[in-house]
């Protein structure tokens, strides 16, 4: 089957409405993208995320339609406007989507990523280019973590150097689970895993079983009672500096904390955050961004 792209440039108001309703008009997908990419007028939309909250595109857009070659694309269109109330049709262009095997070439984005000395992530189509090394199966998903972003991977190496076998590991802000996959990997026991959203969740449990790491995850509800060798949380700038009692208070005395999801000139805000009860500071930069790591003192 064949495929076009209807493509409309419009502002954001009209690029967040139209992407709705041309999905429940029978579009294949939308996507959205910044209409002045490449040019000097180019707005990048996340400083870092969750700074914008429910903003979804930009102020000159130009939205991206999949369309069936059966689909009349200005009847599409018109219905779209109609909806919305628009006075006319938006102008739009069409653009020829060349059949191919979609699962290939999307699996052909995803190579195996070796991290730090002996960490290799693979997706489930590849072969573990050193089965003797610490090798995590994960598939691209829905939930944040493939080790592909510099966050990610700071807390991988760090764990890697840090982990002994028998220490016990939290990972707040678990995500996909590569961190506690990883840490259970290590030789950590137990390892608990948690996050706020419990389709994460879920991706995790899939990913540790895929990996046949004996890791408990759960919601910060379900967090059992107690203090870790190690807890790691690779969020953001902003809940880390919100949660900095609560996760200070969850390492042993002479504890590991380390901390990801941090831009380097965020660091500085977020280490006073938690210098009350860990002695912390920067352990590595990678990309512009930081990972923070410092030990529990006996007393605050």
């Amino acid at each position: 089957m064949s495929y076009r792209e209807l493509i409309v440039e419009l502002t954001r108001e009209r690029a967040e409405a139209l992407s709705d309703a041309l999905l429940e008009l029978g579009a294949l997908s939308v996507s959205v993208e910044d209409a002045d990419a490449d040019t000097p007028d180019e707005q990048p939309l996340f400083g870092e995320p969750g700074l914008t909250p429910g903003r979804t595109a930009w102020q000159h857009s130009r939205v991206i339609a999949l369309i069936g070659a059966d689909q009349d694309p200005a009847v599409l269109l018109a219905a779209a406007a109609n909806e919305l109330g628009l006075a006319g049709t938006p102008v739009f262009a069409l653009r020829e989507v060349e059949e191919q095997d979609w699962v290939r070439l999307t699996q052909s984005q995803f190579d195996p990523i070796q991290i730090g000395q002996r960490i290799w992530v693979v997706p489930s189509w590849h072969d573990a280019p050193d089965p003797d090394a610490l090798v995590l199966e994960l598939d691209p998903g829905l939930a944040f973590g493939t080790g592909s972003h510099p966050t990610t991977r700071l807390c991988m190496e760090w764990l890697e150097q840090n982990v002994q076998p028998g220490q016990s590991v939290l990972d707040y802000g678990c995500g996909s689970g590569i961190l506690a996959i990883l840490a259970k990997k290590c030789g950590a026991n137990p390892v608990i895993g948690i996050d706020i959203d419990p389709q994460a969740v879920e991706s995790a449990r899939h990913n540790s079983e895929r990996n046949r790491a004996d890791v408990a995850y759960g919601l910060p509800d379900d967090c059992p009672e107690g203090t870790f060798d190690i807890v790691v949380a690779n969020i953001l700038s902003n809940p880390l500096k919100l949660m900095a009692s609560m996760l200070s208070s969850r390492v042993k005395p002479g504890g590991r904390l380390a901390l990801s999801g941090i831009l380097a000139r965020q660091a500085e805000d977020v280490a006073r955050a938690y210098e009350r009860w860990i002695d912390i500071a920067v352990w590595k930069e990678h990309e512009g961004w930081v990972c923070l790591a410092g030990t529990r003192r006996d007393q605050p």
